[in-house]
């Protein structure tokens, strides 16, 4: 048989060679492509990215919306800024009720809401709750010395418990409605307490247990007119601060006093 040339060797390699190319950028075409699909398929926005605290400030409510492409139910994850909590145990000493005990948690979320568009232990899966902290349960705290774990667990429970009662932390799951398995809508109540800074509101779409697609959207709590004014200068200044409030404390006092000498 006719051995091919050399030239018919080159050739036959490059030929190779370009449908290999071919493949791959065909290949990283869908990859990017399918990516980009299921990216798509959630948008969400907030019905405003500012909160204002100021002296009549009784608690807000924000609106966040959306669109969704396809099926799936959608999952809402609201987490506030990161803070160091000390969580005390108090016993009873010689008759008297003093400390015990303390853990201080790094980096705890001060803020944390779930909203679904239905109850989350019927169809999204634990390892997606535990991947993406999607339940108070779920949550990763991390304490700032060793100490072992049921004693962790313990003060993990009650730091819970505590912004539970503040109304820091959701108990239940809110409702997430979707109107016409396209749009979807809730509403963040946040508390007159609601702890100031950078907040993030993510939404999430799950298909068949999958995470199909997410989106976060930022918002930012913070406080405004006389409020700001005096909390700054409570941080800045605490000094000027501290004797400020002592001589407004006279001065009332003194007030209260003088208009009880009058009757």
């Amino acid at each position: 048989p006719l051995q091919p040339t050399s030239t018919a060797l080159a050739l036959r390699e490059a030929t190779r060679m370009r449908i290999l190319l071919t493949l791959c950028v065909c290949c990283v075409l869908g990859i990017f492509g399918s990516h980009a699909a299921h990216a798509d398929a959630l948008v969400a926005d907030l019905s405003e990215h500012l909160v204002k605290i100021d002296l009549g400030f009784t608690g807000k409510k924000v609106l966040l919306y959306g669109a969704i492409e396809g099926d799936g139910k959608v999952v809402v994850v609201v987490q506030g800024p990161r803070e160091p909590i000390t969580i005390r145990r108090k016993a009873r000493i010689a008759g008297v009720w003093a400390n015990e005990a303390s853990v201080t948690f790094k980096d705890a979320i001060s803020f944390y809401q779930v909203m679904a568009s239905e109850e989350l232990d019927e169809w999204l899966p634990f390892s997606l709750r535990e991947r993406h902290q999607i339940g108070v349960e779920y949550l990763s705290f991390k304490p700032t010395e060793e100490i072992g774990p049921a004693r962790q667990a313990d003060f993990q429970t009650a730091l819970i418990r505590n912004k539970q009662a503040l109304g820091h932390y959701g108990v239940l799951e809110g409702r997430v409605s979707v109107l016409g398995g396209k749009l979807f809508r809730t509403e963040v109540v946040f508390p007159a307490n609601v702890p100031t800074g950078s907040y993030s509101m993510e939404a999430f779409l799950v298909r068949d247990g999958k995470m199909i697609s997410a989106q976060k959207t930022p918002l930012y709590v913070s406080k405004s007119g006389i409020e700001a004014e005096i909390f700054n200068l409570a941080h800045d200044y605490p000094e000027i601060y501290g004797i400020l409030a002592i001589l407004i404390a006279v001065a009332a006092g003194l007030a209260a006093n003088a208009g009880a000498l009058r009757r």
